[in-house]
């Protein structure tokens, strides 16, 4: 599995990629002022941006690359994350109590679902993603099924047949699906087509479907279907998202709940 990330350092690493947004190249030392950090953190910042084909090491500095439509998902994890944990704590509560079976895809928000159901009693999940495997199978009280297949250095999700065969033999009582596009018009999409697959196999063996996707995957659309949009029967995002999308995604029948900070009761 790949190293962890930290949280503060995975912020420096989206900052240091918005400005190569906007910049072809940046100098070392501007950024350690900025973000007011060692040039020797910085250099281990750009060396595992430059790993992951993000950008290029100049002397001094970096210089831009055309950046992918995927981000890898290591460092995805500070991207809305208040919105993901809102979106997980919903998300388990509608998850009812006693014996459940759960399929879960890859992905940060996905990830945060299964965070939050760790202390569940009689859970088991199965998935694809090496991530959720690794750290949901040291919970005492949760089952973890792991489906084989090739795995993406992406999103470190197994694909291909293998994965599709365990999905194909299965039959679970919920599904949580992860997005990088949700669309009335476009249904569930990822940006990869042996991925959705995978994911597809998922949903079909699913008697209930709830995809989590933060506000900034509504309404977009990316390269392939993992499920039609009949196919949802819940969406959970946040209350970002774009109401006039959210309003055509209700009208198929999709069933819509915006994770939101619950009010915290008055102490006397």
């Amino acid at each position: 599995m790949p190293r962890a990330v930290s949280q503060k350092r995975l912020e420096r690493m989206h900052q240091i990629l918005s400005l190569l947004q906007d910049r072809e190249a940046v100098m070392l030392d501007e950024l350690s002022a900025l973000l007011q950090v060692s040039g020797a953190t910085i250099r281990r910042d750009l060396a595992e941006l430059e790993q992951q084909g993000l950008l290029v090491r100049t002397h001094g500095g970096a210089q831009a690359l055309e950046l992918p439509d995927e981000i890898p998902v290591r460092l995805r994890g500070s991207q809305f994350r208040r919105a993901k944990q809102l979106i997980a704590q919903q998300t388990a509560r509608m998850i009812p109590p006693g014996p459940h079976t759960l399929a879960v895809s890859g992905g940060t928000t996905t990830t945060e679902v299964v965070r939050t159901l760790r202390y569940r009693a009689d859970l088991t999940i199965i998935t694809n993603s090496l991530h959720i495997a690794a750290e949901s199978a040291p919970w005492p009280h949760v089952r973890v099924i792991i489906t084989g297949g090739v795995v993406r250095s992406h999103s470190f999700e197994a694909t291909g047949p293998l994965s599709e065969a365990t999905f194909n033999s299965i039959n679970v009582a919920t599904a949580v699906l992860g997005a990088d596009g949700v669309s009335a018009a476009g249904g569930i999409t990822t940006h990869d087509e042996i991925e959705a697959r995978a994911s597809h196999a998922m949903v079909t063996h699913a008697r209930r479907v709830i995809v989590v996707a933060d506000s900034s995957k509504v309404g977009r659309v990316t390269l392939a279907r993992m499920a039609d949009i009949g196919e949802v029967h819940d969406l959970v995002t946040d209350a970002g998202a774009d109401p006039d999308e959210l309003e055509r995604i209700r009208c198929t029948g999709v069933r819509l709940h915006i994770a939101e900070e619950r009010e915290r009761p008055a102490t006397s």
